[in-house]
């Protein structure tokens, strides 16, 4: 999925770097506003998925605390890393929409300008 969004923002600068029309513009437009749609769809996924793993640790985390049972270590630490790296690719998905929100708002400045 990284690579999917990385190399769509890619693009889609690059459309309208190269864009002069308006129809263009709107194709371009409509397609963003889909991308946004399931990119929005993809984070609150994900973001569930975080917060499962957290609460799934705390859990561990307390019977690791109140028995002597070191199978619950290993389960800690390895919830742990997989936490870790949801909240890495939460925190990717998070800014690459706010970056889309950013893009929409330059496609609608430049819808403007060409309208005039």
């Amino acid at each position: 999925m990284t690579e999917y969004l990385t190399n769509y923002m890619n693009t889609v600068s690059e459309r309208l770097d190269n864009c002069k029309n308006q129809s263009e513009l709107l194709v371009i437009l409509a397609e963003h506003m889909d991308k946004i749609a399931f990119m929005q769809h993809e984070r609150t996924v994900h973001f569930l998925v975080t917060m499962m793993f957290a609460v799934i640790l705390a859990v561990f985390m307390v019977g690791m605390l109140l028995t002597d049972n070191i199978m619950l270590l290993i389960l800690v630490t390895i919830i742990t890393v997989l936490l870790a790296f949801y909240i890495k690719h939460y925190y990717f998905l998070e800014n690459t929409v706010q970056k889309m929100y950013k893009v929409y708002d330059r496609i609608l400045k430049m819808k403007r300008e060409i309208s005039e």
